[in-house]
């Protein structure tokens, strides 16, 4: 819940004032030495860098890094999948691929010889896992690739023999490969400083969870300085309500959305000026007298979890990347930024107002009140519900988050939470817990290795040893071009930065950044720059 805190601006305005007065604000200076076959034992030439500088505004500089690697050659192939499952869903770009890349080594040789007997020129490569701090070390397994080519058209026609063959093939550009290094990555980095920029960071979805907006956009309607994507939110009617978080999320103290298990989130505290990166779990419970009923999500649709890591769902109740679970029971609460209609169906509504008295109960729909909210439920929740929404009838709401040592995390006017996953740097070190937020499977190497494991285009969020705060975005998917980086590169790569604390933002075709409005970067979906749910935007201080 929000809290009012007395903020001494007369104060903060006296410690920017004396410390622009002593100290010049530096430049930062980069070490972006990016991992490549060196985590196999090979050697490779060192990166050659360009970086240019602007300062938007005392205490914050945006950094802009061509790194490219000399005499590295990708080139078009043909890689063959394992048949695991069905693809994901046309309307989700960034779904990771449910074929398997990586199989065994029994099924990669038996590949290798049938497309042998058919006429091609297989090989056979292994493949390790990354350095993840929960998931096996050494050897993942085995992919079955075919040819080399300078174009994709090329690689087309030997896809199709492969097909003709029996086998599922793709298209794949060697320059995804975390075995070598990128040709190109186009970088862009912002530093704010806390104790010298006199404006706020904050989290935003533009007054609207069910609204998306491109970055850009809502940064030229706040007027912001600097402004990049947020955390997961939902792409398709399918997995809830378009726009919507898939993870935890608060905005001026108020929480939209509620945590996906125990995942990483960025805790923008103080209007900015107090920074922490966590995992971070909620529990929200409906009262009414001596009962009580857990609520599950917060403007989100009953019975669909994006994500997953819900007590209660199915398939699984642990955090499940771009995968979408069941609740059979289920207490949803609308705030007023849920300005769509109310989702209807099966199941009960009541609204309260301000104070949590009960205005009316009956059948699921409408708009939530400018000045209360909604609670539905279906299966037990929808009776748990009807049973405490007499006339007379108050039922409050208790919203705890709490850090992974148990510690409370109090909300208040000026703060925001944006969420996503997962932890790549912690305490200075490179510590990405991959599989326990659920971005990786150790069982099942089709789950999150597209995702996780091939170069993507990545927006970073971390926190350095002086306590400024760290957005960064690496350009990805353009062939011939910047090609991204696998989540263990971004963490090499926050590090190298200082990072003492990184998480990962939404990435793929959502990453964007803006500066003075303007977009910097090269967004990889065909369609240009993606609408998202949230943003983090740099504001100028307003006198």
């Amino acid at each position: 819940m929000r809290h009012s805190r007395t903020q001494d601006a007369a104060r903060r305005s006296a410690r920017v004032r004396a410390r622009l007065a002593t100290t010049a604000v530096l430049a930062m200076t980069l070490s972006a030495s990016l991992p490549g076959p060196a985590e196999a034992g090979a050697a490779h030439t060192a990166p050659a860098e360009r970086w240019t500088t602007r300062t938007p505004a005392p205490g914050v500089t945006v950094r802009t890094g061509v790194i490219r690697h000399p005499g590295i050659t990708h080139s078009w192939t043909v890689t063959v999948q394992a048949p695991r499952g069905t693809r994901p869903a046309p309307d989700d770009p960034d779904a990771p691929v449910t074929w398997a890349e990586v199989a065994t080594r029994t099924w990669a040789h038996d590949t290798a010889r049938r497309l042998t007997g058919a006429g091609l020129r297989p090989r056979v490569e292994s493949v390790r896992w990354p350095r993840y701090a929960d998931t096996p070390h050494g050897l993942m397994g085995y992919r079955v690739r075919v040819g080399r080519f300078t174009t994709r058209d090329e690689a087309r026609a030997t896809a199709s023999a492969v097909t003709a063959a029996g086998f599922h093939p793709t298209l794949s550009w060697t320059g995804y490969d975390a075995q070598e290094p990128a040709d190109l990555e186009n970088i862009h980095v912002a530093v704010i400083d806390p104790e010298t920029f006199d404006g706020s960071v904050e989290a935003t979805h533009d007054g609207d969870v069910t609204r998306r907006a491109t970055t850009s956009a809502v940064a030229r309607e706040l007027r912001s300085l600097v402004a990049v994507n947020g955390g997961f939110f939902v792409l398709s009617p399918a997995d809830g309500v378009p726009g919507t978080m898939s993870g935890i999320g608060a905005y001026d103290g108020e929480l939209e959305s509620m945590a996906v298990g125990s995942r990483s989130a960025l805790l923008l505290a103080d209007s900015g000026h107090d920074l922490r990166i966590a995992d971070l779990t909620s529990t929200v419970t409906a009262r009414s007298g001596d009962a009580a009923y857990r609520i599950q999500g917060i403007d989100r649709l009953p019975g669909t979890v994006r994500d997953c890591g819900r007590p209660g769902g199915t398939p699984t109740e642990l955090p499940r990347q771009d995968v979408t679970c069941r609740l059979a029971d289920d207490m949803v609460a609308f705030t007023p930024a849920f300005r769509a209609a109310l989702p209807t169906g099966a199941g009960a509504q009541v609204v309260l107002d301000a104070s949590g008295r009960v205005v009316s109960a009956g059948p699921r729909g409408g708009r939530v009140p400018a000045d209360g909210r909604v609670l539905q439920g279906i299966g037990r929740a929808a009776g748990w519900l009807t049973a405490h929404a007499g006339p007379y009838d108050r039922i409050r709401v208790d919203e705890t988050v709490r850090d992974t040592r148990g510690g409370r995390i109090t909300l208040h006017g000026g703060d925001s939470l944006v969420s996503a996953a997962p932890t790549l740097v912690r305490n200075g070190r490179v510590d990405i817990d991959a599989a326990a937020e659920g971005v990786v499977d150790p069982a099942d190497t089709s789950f999150g290795y597209a995702w996780a494991d091939v170069r993507q285009p990545r927006t970073l969020a971390g926190i350095d040893r002086r306590g400024r705060l760290l957005l960064v975005t690496a350009d990805g998917r353009l062939t011939n071009g910047s090609e991204g980086f696998t989540l263990h590169e971004a963490a090499v790569f926050m590090k190298s930065l200082g990072a003492v604390q990184a998480m990962n933002l939404d990435g793929g075709g959502s990453t964007a950044m803006a500066v003075n409005g303007t977009l910097v970067n090269q967004p990889s979906d065909a369609t240009g720059e993606r609408a998202v749910g949230d943003t983090v935007q740099v504001l100028p201080a307003r006198h």
